[in-house]
């Protein structure tokens, strides 16, 4: 059980009713609470719920039309993305409950004070590293439009301008990190085909690929729900189209692939996950194509070429500069 739920069910006397668990991590806390409902924004997360829990769980960037007459937020690692679900939930709990739990280290007595704009805010519980906060919703906000607080930015690429648009809690929010710009240098020579842009964040590389292989079928993929909506907006932005899918890694992309490309993520909140990346590597073989090719950038502290030669191929180091590597292999 995780250590945040374990906090809520030595407050269980308080969640009685319809109640909103958002953010909920994929644990057993649902089956605590039988008139609760989970709203989740990570596909890997929300497809485990539902697997156990049969329509008692909502995947997206908004809550569901569902009543609800409390809710419970899990602390997200982004400021600005706490500050969109408080409000988000706020808006539907006027003169009601709405609750805060989260890790000491993730920030939860600094986010707690993000709850005053509700009405006066108090500590419940401290226990397991975790602090569980409530708040009486007096001054309930209007619903924030979602799309409003996406974070525009320009990149002067050699094919002309792409607009980048990118919403609360999407990776390098508002910015170009530098392992995607050392990638976006190095699109040239990539088989003809269908593409996959893997972990797509705000939809840079995906829009780039489309624009730079116009006839070329390009996908993008990415676990969060935020992030998968904000590509959708960096196409739209662009004038482009291309399939944008949300699933839970590798497994969720088409196979007979000419290309995958990644910037993969390794941070999830506040720790530190290398699985998905790694499982990419050992699976990449089974969605490309013959002779497709897989590319990445990496910290180049990351010991992924081992990992990549022995389930696709040779690996070569395109470049090596800024602390990132770019690697690319084909498969055999």
């Amino acid at each position: 059980m995780d250590p945040r739920s374990e906090v809520l069910l030595r407050q269980a006397e308080l969640f009685n009713g319809p109640l909103l668990l958002a953010g909920l991590p994929a644990d057993d806390l649902l089956s605590h609470f039988p008139d609760a409902h989970g709203w989740s924004w990570h596909a890997g997360e929300h497809a485990l719920l539902a697997a156990r829990f049969t329509q008692r769980c909502h995947l997206g960037t908004q809550p569901a039309e569902r009543e609800f007459h409390s809710a419970v937020l899990f602390l997200p690692k982004s400021r600005e993305l706490t500050e969109y679900l408080l409000n988000a939930l706020a808006a539907r709990l006027n003169g009601r409950e709405l609750f805060l739990v989260g890790e000491k280290r993730a920030g939860i007595e600094r986010a707690a004070k993000q709850l005053a704009a509700f009405g006066q805010a108090r500590k419940l519980d401290s226990a397991r590293h975790c602090q569980l906060w409530q708040v009486r919703v007096e001054h309930a906000p209007a619903a924030p439009n979602l799309h409003s607080l996406a974070q525009r930015y320009e990149l002067q690429l050699a094919d002309g301008p792409l607009s980048v648009l990118s919403l609360p809690g999407v990776f390098s929010h508002g910015r170009l990190d530098v392992g995607s710009a050392l990638l976006l240098e190095h699109l040239d020579g990539l088989p003809s085909g269908h593409i996959l842009d893997f972990g797509c964040g705000a939809g840079v590389l995906g829009a780039a690929l489309k624009r730079r292989y116009p006839d070329s079928q390009i996908t993008l993929l990415d676990v969060d729900a935020f992030a998968v909506e904000s590509s959708r907006l960096t196409l739209a932005a662009n004038g482009l189209e291309a399939e944008v899918i949300s699933g839970d890694g590798i497994d969720a992309a088409p196979t007979g692939l000419s290309a995958i490309l990644s910037n993969p993520p390794f941070h999830q909140g506040v720790h530190t996950h290398y699985q998905a990346t790694e499982h990419l590597l050992r699976q990449a073989a089974r969605h490309l194509a013959k002779q497709g090719e897989l590319r990445l950038v990496a910290n180049s502290f990351l010991k992924y070429p081992p990992l990549i030669e022995q389930h696709l191929g040779t690996c070569h180091t395109l470049i090596d500069a800024k602390g990132f590597r770019i690697y690319r292999a084909n498969k055999s």
